[in-house]
């Protein structure tokens, strides 16, 4: 068994370097070490502070060796220096920072080999090497953000996203009653989706896809962002003061709206999920529907409860590793799929595009679940529960799905949208209330 983990370790550790890779030879070294958006790190931070990671955890904890450079950890403490002040320290110039995680990496194939992983928590099931593997993948979805930020020139390129096979629309029908939420056995799962604990959830209805590009279009030709009944207070106020008429990216294009996206610009594609909107914007969205958001309860609910046999399952589409059948994740495209391009991926009830495509902004607060405790540091989780913060559910396409599954929580202020992030729509189910398509029973 300890065999068959260290290569699938090995293997994940392989594809996430593989990515980090990709996403920083793109482009030279001065575009490595520009600043590209305040809210943004310079790739060649993000390049460094990955090997540091690996090297504080693999190295060091795991593995109890001597550091490989101790003098910079402060400079890769992201809680020490804020994005914006990033470009001023003193950081390892590129051709330093690929030395230093080739370094790193070595050395931590060693422990791999060599260490015991049933010697203690840290370790069982691999669990270190899958915490650092997700972290490089987090961090290479967050260079993927950045590269959508700068400008210049087209540096990435993938296939176009599969077309829609399924006709899907309208909303699905959700039962009220327990189930369960988060996990005790997803082995690489991290603090803040543990323990497992039964929920009861109010029969409710739930968008049979992420809401469209065409939709949205929708909502700004009704005058959605003038209007401030649709909006919250905060949101009121952040629309004005951020000055929001589109999501970010979007621009008009005659009669009609384009967008850019890695450099190149084309026509918005209506039936894609929209993507680059802030919580507030979905918020209105939902609230000019006649709708609002779901709770996270309910997204978990509608994208894991299998109403046969009573079982929380790892995806929606059941317990096997997503595949390119099931979802768009992994960078494996450049955009969101068309509603409709996954129907092996969706949910028993008939919930399309649950896992991948865009995040999934939910109106509930960060925090942490009945029980929870902290490991294996409290900077991971603990330290954001109660903030200004609000979680997004799901991956999107930039997501790997080493760092994506049913339990797996994402969360990030209300006003951010550089971010691969998107929306779908609920409702309660009045008493008696069911649903004339596809549902639970």
């Amino acid at each position: 068994m300890s065999d068959d983990v260290r290569l699938t370790v090995a293997a994940h550790l392989q594809r996430a370097r593989a990515r980090t890779a990709q996403l920083t030879d793109a482009v030279d070294d001065d575009d490595l070490v520009r600043q590209h958006s305040p809210i943004m790190s310079p790739l060649v931070w993000d390049l460094a502070h990955v090997g540091n990671q690996e090297e504080l955890w693999l190295v060091r904890d795991v593995g109890g060796r001597e550091p490989v450079r101790r003098d910079i950890d402060e400079l890769y403490d992201a809680f020490k220096h804020p994005r914006r002040d990033r470009p001023a320290l003193p950081l390892l110039d590129p051709q330093e920072a690929r030395r230093y995680i080739a370094q790193v990496r070595d050395k931590a194939l060693d422990v791999l080999d060599r260490v015991r992983l049933d010697e203690r928590r840290l370790v069982a099931d691999g669990f270190a090497f899958g915490m650092i593997v997700q972290h490089e993948q987090q961090h290479d979805e967050t260079m993927l953000a950045t590269h959508q930020l700068r400008t210049g020139d087209p540096v990435l390129s993938a296939d176009p996203p599969p077309a829609a096979t399924a006709a899907v629309s309208g909303e699905v029908f959700i039962p009220g009653g327990p189930f369960t939420m988060g996990t005790d056995t997803e082995p690489w799962a991290l603090d803040n989706e543990r323990p497992a604990h039964t929920v009861h959830v109010p029969a409710f209805f739930i968008d049979a896809a992420p809401v469209t590009n065409a939709q949205y279009a929708d909502f700004i030709a009704a005058g959605g962002y003038d209007d401030p009944r649709w909006w919250s207070p905060r949101g009121w106020a952040h629309r004005q003061e951020a000055g929001l008429t589109a999501p970010m990216h979007w621009h008009r294009d005659g009669d009609g709206w384009a967008y850019t996206r890695f450099g190149r610009t084309t026509r918005v594609i209506r039936d894609e999920p929209v993507v680059h909107v802030c919580f507030f914007e979905a918020q209105a969205y939902a609230a000019w529907a006649g709708r609002r958001l779901p709770t996270e309860a309910e997204w978990e609910k509608a994208a894991r409860f299998d109403p046969v046999t009573g079982r929380s399952r790892r995806f929606p589409w059941g317990d096997e590793a997503p595949s390119s059948r099931h979802a768009n994740l992994g960078q494996r495209h450049l955009a969101p799929a068309p509603v409709g391009a996954y129907p092996q991926g969706a949910s028993p009830s008939g919930v399309h595009q649950l896992i991948g495509d865009v995040w999934e902004w939910v109106d509930s607060g960060f925090h942490g679940y009945p029980g929870f405790q902290v490991f294996p540091y409290a900077e991971y989780s603990q330290v954001f529960f109660g903030g200004d913060y609000k979680v997004l559910r799901g991956g999107s396409f930039g997501t790997d799905a080493a760092a994506c599954r049913g339990t797996f929580r994402n969360w990030d202020h209300p006003i951010r949208r550089q971010i691969f992030s998107g929306f779908r729509c609920a409702r309660d189910a009045t008493p008696g209330e069911r649903a004339a398509g596809p549902e639970l029973a």
